[in-house]
């Protein structure tokens, strides 16, 4: 997905140089799941926010209750979606997976473009527990299921390893059942890198509306009054459209245009020049089987995601057969193509 190469209201490239997603498969791209970008389910506040927030529309119900420490916010949302985008990942690797989703905390601070200084491990570590503490209920189906639950937004999390300074190092997020659902029946879109370097929560919450939307249509459209009801925000309706007013001159968001039209219309316009990047090509277990032949020892899996990455940095052409792709590529690498 191609962006605009910057915007001045975005926070900065803080890691210019870093392979995104390193800890796990290269090139891999963020993902949201279709739920949460749907219906509001993190607080919009830059405070503590401990009010309970209650949405219903077109028969989806969304409860979510804040823990002592507030309700997890829309940065705090970072987490989920790196969890989301390793498993899918992996899942497109032919990989196993499972609700715990082991990382680097580096990794995760460097991928979702967050400081790596101290107050960063400090301000990761409150959010780890505000997306434990937050507890949606709600009728949403996930995977399929229509099922009324509660969970939180993350089930658990645990540092699984610290550095001499104390600082963590290794840690483990487990997923709720309900989100997990959602990963493995690719309930999720893709994002923005850029994503990431939004810096108001509105804008952030603007943006996955208009992606879940507007998506490769031209245009969207909705009304002032029900854009307010699904972005969650707890701003007065007339202080609500003021905010998207100064979004609207400031035209912050990738890939997306906004316009006010008559009628209190917000209107959602794809930018002229935007190409959506194909998904990542799949091996089959045959080919995976091949590439053993051809390169005895070596992890298969390893190998399939570094040749996604080189897709994915030379183009990310569509391919007729990404097995044929892959295997030439192995020939290469072994030294008999």
């Amino acid at each position: 997905m191609t962006v605009a190469a910057g915007n001045p209201g975005w926070l900065p490239d803080r890691h210019p140089t870093a392979d995104f997603f390193v800890c796990d498969i290269l090139g891999a791209l963020p993902k949201d799941d279709l739920a949460s970008m749907e219906h509001p389910m993190f607080s919009l506040s830059t405070r503590p926010d401990r009010r309970i927030l209650a949405y219903d529309h077109n028969g989806v119900s969304v409860t979510v209750t804040p823990s002592v420490r507030g309700l997890a916010t829309i940065h705090d949302k970072d987490i989920v979606i790196y969890c989301i985008s390793q498993l899918m990942a992996a899942l497109n690797a032919g990989r196993a997976v499972g609700r715990v989703v082991q990382m680097r905390a580096h990794d995760l601070l460097v991928a979702t473009n967050r400081e790596t200084s101290g107050d960063g491990y400090k301000r990761l570590k409150d959010a780890f527990e505000r997306l434990a503490g937050t507890r949606v209920t709600t009728n949403y189906a996930t995977g399929g299921q229509e099922v009324t639950q509660g969970f939180g937004l993350i089930e658990g999390w645990e540092i699984v390893r610290k550095s001499r300074g104390g600082r963590m190092v290794s840690v483990s997020v487990t997923l709720s059942e309900w989100l997990y659902r959602a990963v493995l029946a690719k309930s999720v879109l893709t994002l923005s890198r850029d994503y990431f370097r939004l810096r108001k929560p509105l804008e952030r919450r603007i943006y996955e509306l208009a992606r879940k939307h507007c998506g490769r249509q031209d245009s969207w459209r909705i009304s002032v009054t029900v854009l307010h009801k699904k972005s969650g925000s707890a701003s007065p309706r007339r202080v609500f459209r003021a905010m998207l007013r100064e979004m609207i001159a400031a035209n912050p968001l990738p890939d997306y245009d906004l316009t006010e039209e008559p009628g209190d219309i917000l209107r959602v316009s794809l930018r002229a020049g935007v190409i959506e990047t194909p998904p990542p090509p799949i091996v089959t277990a045959a080919a995976l089987d091949q590439a053993r032949a051809l390169m005895p020892g070596a992890d298969v899996h390893a190998l399939a995601a570094e040749w996604r990455g080189v897709w994915a940095r030379t183009g990310a052409q569509r391919l007729r057969s990404p097995d044929r792709a892959f295997l030439g590529w192995v020939k290469k690498r072994a030294g008999t193509g």
